[in-house]
């Protein structure tokens, strides 16, 4: 990740479970992929770069052609493009005043300026263009030091209040339902919990059990409720990893999912369940697309 925010090529195959190999010919056969060049001549890819490889996998998935599939992928982003930007100056103020705030432990400026937000522009692009960046920057200064455990919870805390706010009501309606739980041992549940918004937003119903949910609970609940599909969150592979014959009895029972950066290919290979390795909103799509 640079300083601007953008990706190296080895960090947005990371984000979208795509080769390195297959990026550079998805950008070289189709136009796909937009890169900027850094001052050192490295490719530096965007986040709507990411969007459009996480589209692409979404159009592949439901079987269309790679041609067809990456024809439809721009077809859609140049509709997004041609859209007007209303909304970007509000955005823009917004994001920094909650980051401000939230970097303050500033509860109310936080609430504050989310409230701002949310009157001016849609839950998916507060959430999007918001709420996930600042989550992501805050991890990476959390890692390097720059940012404390106290400033960490506070912000977790504020921006959980929140979402479940949000997520009212999610369980009623929607044509498909959806059963999610972070894994044992597993407390980070935001990049989950708007995850199961983007699937609200997209006509399914709910059941959410949050964090560290022994898998035992998530076999009994599905048993009962009969989920299109089971989604089990981890950020780290050890909460996946001690858990294989649990997993393996869901997959082999439910439509399962595994997602966050504790699963791997070759873990969902292994209980038989499918792979969600894109941020949120992309997540959605690909379980929807898959239904």
């Amino acid at each position: 990740m640079t300083p601007t925010g953008q990706l190296r090529i080895g960090e947005l195959s990371k984000r979208t479970g795509v080769s390195n190999e297959l990026l550079r010919a998805w950008e070289r056969r189709y136009g796909l992929l937009r890169p900027s060049r850094s001052d050192g001549g490295y490719r530096l890819y965007s986040a709507q770069d990411e969007r459009r490889v996480a589209a692409m996998r979404a159009h592949l998935e439901r079987g269309l052609s790679a041609a067809e599939a990456a024809r439809l992928t721009l077809d859609e982003d140049a509709d997004a493009d041609a859209a007007p930007p209303a909304g970007t100056p509000v955005l823009a103020r917004g994001a920094q005043q909650l980051r401000a705030a939230l970097d303050a432990v500033d509860e109310a400026g936080a609430h504050a300026a989310l409230d701002r937000l949310l009157a001016e522009l849609s839950v998916e692009t507060v959430l999007r263009e918001a709420v996930l960046p600042y989550l992501r920057e805050l991890g990476d200064r959390w890692v390097r030091g720059d940012a404390s455990i106290g400033q960490e919870h506070f912000a977790t805390g504020v921006l959980r209040g929140r979402l479940l706010g949000l997520s009212r009501g999610w369980g009623r309606g929607g044509q498909a339902h959806a059963l999610l739980a972070c894994a044992p041992g597993e407390h980070h549940e935001l990049a989950l919990i708007i995850f199961g918004l983007a699937l609200r937003d997209r006509n399914w119903r709910i059941t959410y059990l949050g964090p560290n949910t022994p898998l035992e609970t998530v076999a009994e609940m599905a048993a009962a409720l009969g989920p299109d599909a089971v989604v089990i969150a981890a950020t780290t592979a050890p909460s996946l990893e001690g858990e294989r014959p649990a997993l393996t009895r869901l997959g082999r029972a439910f439509r399962l999912w595994l997602a966050g950066p504790g699963a791997d290919a070759q873990l969902a290979a292994a209980v038989e369940a499918r792979l969600l390795d894109v941020e949120p909103f992309a997540a959605a799509q690909r379980v929807t697309a898959a239904l």
